[in-house]
């Protein structure tokens, strides 16, 4: 069925840079929208960057400037260029997409990965 698997996850230092990816493989008709969220401990799981199919970008405030969000239709890929990193930024990063499967008919559903580590240190 539907999968997505995040990697490039890891530890740097602030400052540093991570550039995250995010495929999605299976019975896929269509992929919509793209996206990236984020969870730190104890906190809710928020919207970092979305993407549509036709490259229409959105970012949340707090990584304005220093993300970029983009996507290889082909690949059904999605990535998240991270510089200027922040010890804020420390969190699970997943992966999402709004997608219409092509097991059934053409409705859309939401799928996430598992989530990918990212900290950095002060």
């Amino acid at each position: 069925q539907v999968q997505l698997v995040e990697s490039g996850g890891g530890l740097v230092q602030a400052g540093g840079s991570l550039r995250l990816s995010c495929a999605a493989s299976g019975n896929i008709f269509r992929v919509n929208r793209m996206g990236w969220y984020r969870q730190a401990p104890g906190k809710q799981r928020d919207l970092v960057a979305t993407i549509t199919s036709g490259g229409i970008t959105n970012y949340a405030d707090f990584v304005k400037g220093r993300f970029t969000i983009s996507r290889d239709n082909a690949k059904n890929t999605v990535y998240l260029q991270m510089n200027s990193l922040k010890p804020e930024d420390t969190a699970v990063y997943y992966c999402n997409a709004d997608l219409v499967p092509s097991t059934i008919g053409d409705a859309e559903f939401r799928y996430w990965g598992h989530g990918t580590q990212v900290t950095v240190s002060s």
